[in-house]
């Protein structure tokens, strides 16, 4: 199975819709679809520059390393030397903290992964999780 562009635009849909409904602050969300690669992102009016990169960030960390950036965040709290090693392994481009969620099918494989900003992490992660769930995927936080 693959992720489509259709349903990378739909999760971005849903995902800002998640976003106007709770009053959250301008985002910028970017869906990996197999192998990592950008499928589809988008931001809104009154993001910041860095936005899209830190979304990519959320996203690349978790899809790379195989865990939600929830699971990253705790394990960056725990060891880490270990989450700076893998910082340096993917060239600056992990963040490791909640809104990178990783998409899964009902059967667990491994189909890309979700990165949302803008808001505080714990929101950025509804976003994400609202927009896997809206195609009938599933979203593995961590």
């Amino acid at each position: 199975m693959q992720l489509s562009l259709d349903q990378a635009k739909t999760i971005i849909q849903h995902a800002l819709a998640e976003q106007e409904k709770q009053g959250f602050k301008p985002m910028a969300v970017v869906v990996l679809g197999d192998g990592g690669g950008i499928k589809a992102s988008e931001s809104q009016d009154g993001t910041s520059l860095l936005r899209p990169k830190i979304a990519h960030g959320k996203a690349y960390g978790a899809y790379t390393i195989g865990m939600g950036s929830r699971a990253l965040f705790e394990r960056a709290k725990a060891e880490p030397f270990f989450i700076q090693a893998m910082n340096s392994l993917c060239d600056g481009a992990l963040v490791p903290v909640p809104g990178g969620v990783l998409i899964r099918s009902k059967d667990g494989e491994l189909l890309g992964a979700v990165g949302v900003t803008g808001d505080i992490s714990d929101n950025d992660e509804q976003c994400a999780v609202i927009g896997i769930e809206a195609v009938g995927l599933v979203a593995d936080v961590g």
